[in-house]
């Protein structure tokens, strides 16, 4: 294999790997106590207990559904890429797993115009 080739390849499977692992909800458990967490991805279901302030991270990477503590009533659909906590007994969404845009070093004022 030629080196452009090569590092072709390899460069795909980094960013493959890369874009795969921001592509994951987390779940942060903000309440006092343990939440029982069930995701459903298709026709698999997996049980997590969650301590207080402990973080779920790296489900729901092609959407699911989040059931808490066994109730058919709690149940909330994810897409894949949300960043979600549990307060109250309640899943709220706390925003997107997206990176941030860079933020320009002069604090965001605009160019002054050019003549």
């Amino acid at each position: 294999m030629e080196w452009p080739t090569a590092f072709s390849a390899s460069a795909f499977v980094l960013s493959t790997f890369v874009a795969g692992a921001a592509v994951a909800a987390s779940i942060t458990n903000r309440d006092a106590h343990d939440q029982k967490v069930t995701v459903i991805e298709g026709e698999s279901a997996k049980d997590h207990v969650l301590k207080p302030s402990a973080v779920l991270e790296g489900v729901c990477g092609k959407g699911c559904v989040v059931r808490l503590n066994d109730s058919v009533n709690d149940e909330y659909e994810l897409e894949g890429n949300e960043v979600v906590s549990i307060e109250g007994g309640y899943l709220y969404y706390d925003g997107t797993d997206a990176p941030a845009e860079p933020q320009s070093s002069d604090g965001g004022k605009a160019d002054s115009p050019k003549r």
